[in-house]
């Protein structure tokens, strides 16, 4: 994946939290950015997006607890689970959004 598709997704992902969850803040952690809600805890989130060489990750805290009826999240830890996006339009082939809304819920 080329750095233009990269920061392309990364940009749509953001916006799409944004839109979902407002008062979210984007933290830098882990090589990424987590997704934090309370603005005086940084320690506290529900999810990241991480850049790799071939996919844009993002990853969901409690994903594992996520309706997933479409098989779209990856992973089989006990908590975690992600979507790897590597085109802009897996946003919305991935139903991004469905799991931000949960993640957000949770």
């Amino acid at each position: 994946m080329d750095q233009s598709t990269s920061e392309e997704i990364t940009l749509a992902v953001k916006e799409l939290v944004d839109q979902i969850a407002p008062d979210v803040r984007f933290v830098s952690k882990y090589g990424g950015e987590v997704f934090a809600l309370d603005p005086d805890d940084d320690k506290q989130f529900f999810g990241g997006i991480f850049t790799y060489k071939d996919h844009v990750s993002v990853e969901f805290s409690n994903g594992a607890s996520f309706d997933d009826s479409d098989d779209h999240l990856e992973g089989s830890g006990k908590m975690r689970r992600h979507l790897k996006l590597r085109t802009p339009g897996d946003i919305k082939e991935k139903e991004q959004a469905a799991y931000v809304r949960q993640a957000v819920a949770d």
